[in-house]
């Protein structure tokens, strides 16, 4: 187990405070490179920036990073308290989308088993899948693979999925698969640190709550991003 394995597990047994797991799938693929790539981790900044600022989400919220293509575990789960930097997306490669929620997704489950190692609760987890394209260069059977866990996992009410789509080349029908429940949304142009802004906020209110309790998202707060 490398050092910061240990100290994220160390960090479950020491900070009992229910978790909100948020795993954020962001397309870095070639296409996002310029001022779309600078634009995103500005936004990732922010979201970071607010987290850390809020008293019981910095111990409660854990931020899981997977970006395509190439497909990279860019961060693990863990409390900003225990990782307080986000890092630095490049640009680069294809746009294996099924592969990067695999990734995501099997992150998410480990995680899940050591909260329930640890006796840590948690919350309904989250995931964000942002893309300006269509899938290229994976597998269409992983793809549809992924589809079809998330969607099953969105139905149950095991995962709360957000699916957005950048630019006017965003395959929004295939991110509509992925939340049979909850509609895509188009991102208003470059406006990540507006979206991440909004996720923080829905973040903090999550971590107010009792787990199981249902958390009313901010709607409204969507028009300041998303094209509705």
């Amino acid at each position: 187990m490398n050092e910061l394995a240990l100290i994220e597990m160390e960090d479950l047994f020491e900070n009992p405070t229910p978790r909100v797991p948020v795993a954020l799938c962001l397309d870095c693929s070639g296409s996002m490179m310029g001022e779309p790539i600078q634009e995103l981790n500005e936004g990732v900044k922010t979201f970071y920036q607010a987290i850390n600022d809020d008293e019981i989400a910095r111990f409660s919220a854990e931020i899981c990073i997977v970006t395509f293509g190439p497909v990279s575990l860019e961060a693990d789960f863990a409390t900003l308290d225990t990782r307080p930097q986000p890092p630095i997306l490049s640009a680069s490669g294809n746009t294996p989308m099924g592969e990067a929620v695999e990734l995501a997704i099997n992150s998410l489950e480990k995680r899940k088993a050591a909260y329930k190692a640890s006796g840590v609760d948690y919350y309904q987890p989250w995931l964000v899948l942002m893309t300006d394209g269509h899938p290229y260069g994976g597998s269409q059977v992983v793809l549809d693979r992924q589809i079809a866990r998330v969607a099953t996992m969105a139905e149950s009410r095991k995962l709360t999925v957000f699916p957005i789509g950048i630019g006017d080349e965003a395959d929004m029908s295939t991110l509509a698969r992925f939340s049979p429940g909850r509609s895509p949304l188009r991102l208003q142009g470059l406006k990540f640190s507006e979206f991440f802004s909004w996720l923080s906020k829905s973040v903090s209110r999550v971590s107010q709550s009792t787990p199981g309790d249902k958390v009313t998202l901010d709607v409204e707060g969507i028009r300041g991003w998303a094209e509705l």
